[in-house]
């Protein structure tokens, strides 16, 4: 009778799946008696809050310490009817204009540039140049950005 030829390997199937050798550890088997070396208190250590099944520390609590969120003292203020701005300088503006050879630019305009979001309220600032006369819109402007505009023979209109 022949003998049969086995293969070098055994093909992978459902059944004879293990994870890789070392890759994994045998678990910590606590509360099973002295000899397991984790027996008595379980690794809890004797007493205290910590010991107790349900235990949860709060978020913050530092062992009965006056915690660091009540030591530092509350300070200042938040104004509520704050409107605050995204600011736009001159020179976007001037760059926008040329590459898009536009003459009249909008909040939508630098929406679409994506300079700024849809929500956001747009203040044009006076930091750069204008070379060409544009008729600028937002939600308000420096006074140095409107005199550069209008010095250009452009409009700036305020929403």
């Amino acid at each position: 009778m022949k003998a049969r030829h086995l293969p070098k390997h055994k093909t992978m199937n459902l059944n004879n799946l293990k994870p890789a050798k070392g890759s994994t550890h045998s678990e910590k088997r606590i509360g099973r008696g002295q000899g397991s070396g984790h027996g008595g208190t379980s690794t809890r250590g004797h007493k205290g809050a910590q010991s107790r099944s349900g235990y949860s520390r709060k978020r913050g609590f530092e062992g009965g310490q006056m915690p660091l969120q009540r030591r530092v003292p509350k300070f200042g203020f938040t104004n509520i009817k704050r409107v605050e701005y995204k600011p736009i300088n001159l020179n976007v503006l001037e760059d926008l204009a040329a590459k898009r050879s536009l003459s009249a630019i909008t909040v939508d305009t630098l929406v679409d540039a994506g300079f700024v979001s849809k929500n956001d309220r747009v203040k044009i600032l006076g930091n750069g140049t204008l070379t060409r006369p544009v008729e600028v819109t937002a939600h308000a402007f420096s006074k140095s950005a409107v005199a550069a505009i209008e010095a250009q023979s452009g409009k700036a209109v305020t929403i």
